[in-house]
């Protein structure tokens, strides 16, 4: 399983891999960050895509095409906003953000996408913590490769240093 699992630090909208992920927002209007890059990258064609498709849920995920970008297609899907709440996630929370992965792999193994990579969803103008939303993600995408053979790589997409450092921990826990 462990090496099906691999962390980089790039520009997301940037890889030539089957599909990228991209941290978009409900309404899927285009915002800021990881959304923003992807799609000035994209092109208007996706914009046309992703009015026709509308909306997505918090936790779930939609397809596109990749267009102007070097990956075959993006999943878009839409991270819970941290509340903050004590400092601790909510079981709501948590399981929202697991969504988010779970549900971009099924719809990646049901599309025939083999090779997916992943931002550090949640982190940006959602607040997430990064240590909890590296845990929850890694967690999440270990278990859900297990069942999902189509899925033979998954990258865990970091901006930064520290990100990446996270990532790399966790898949080195598991070797």
């Amino acid at each position: 399983m462990a090496a099906k699992l691999a962390a980089i630090q790039a520009d997301i909208s940037a890889l030539a891999v089957d599909a990228i992920v991209n941290a978009a927002n409900e309404p899927l209007i285009m915002g800021g960050g990881v959304d923003g890059a992807i799609r000035c990258k994209a092109g208007a064609e996706m914009e046309v895509e992703l009015r026709r498709i509308g909306r997505c849920s918090t936790g779930e995920a939609v397809l596109t095409r990749g267009h102007a970008i070097p990956a075959k297609f993006v999943i878009h899907t839409v991270a819970p906003i941290w509340s903050g709440g004590g400092g601790a996630a909510t079981e709501k929370e948590i399981g929202l953000l697991s969504s988010c992965y779970r549900n971009s792999l099924a719809l990646a193994a049901t599309s025939g996408i083999g090779e997916i990579a992943f931002p550090c969803l949640g982190t940006g103008v959602y607040g997430w913590p990064a240590d909890l939303a590296a845990q929850t993600a890694f967690k999440t995408v270990s278990k859900a490769v297990q069942s999902l053979t189509r899925i033979e790589h998954v990258v865990f997409c970091c901006f930064n240093r520290s990100d990446l450092d996270r990532y790399n921990a966790l898949i080195d826990a598991v070797n």
